[in-house]
């Protein structure tokens, strides 16, 4: 019976292992118009998206706003535009990966409002 119970001790402490693994493992990369789509249950999550830098604003309100588009969505369907706020920014043109939290109906005052914003986001080049 003892050995029993430590077996089945060490099964549940393996599988608690694997499930804190699984939980820090870095979110997959999804498109621009999957996090559009899947808005309301991303917030508060963190993501990672791949794209091109399309538009770069640096230092407003100790910021920079960085643009991507990943060539999924429509324009005039306004979910092809991810803008993304970090301490680090990048060129117009650059393939970038980016990783930070949903945020839905940011309103920074002064008509800068948001329904979608990706902030404290990390931007790393990609090749």
């Amino acid at each position: 019976m003892k050995i029993t119970s430590l077996v089945f001790a060490g099964l549940i402490a393996a599988a608690g292992a694997v499930a804190f693994t699984a939980q820090a493992a870095e979110p997959k990369a999804q498109t621009v118009a999957a996090i559009y789509q899947n808005k309301a249950g991303l917030t508060g999550k963190t993501i990672k998206v791949e794209g091109n830098v399309v538009k770069v604003n640096n230092n407003i309100m100790g910021r920079n706003f960085v643009h991507v588009q990943d060539g999924t969505g429509k324009a005039d369907a306004g979910n092809n535009n991810l803008i993304v706020t970090s301490k680090q920014t990048a060129n117009v043109g650059d393939k970038v990966a980016i990783s930070g939290v949903v945020v839905l109906n940011r309103d920074f005052g002064s008509g800068y409002s948001y329904p979608l914003l990706i902030e404290e986001a990390s931007i790393a080049p990609k090749k």
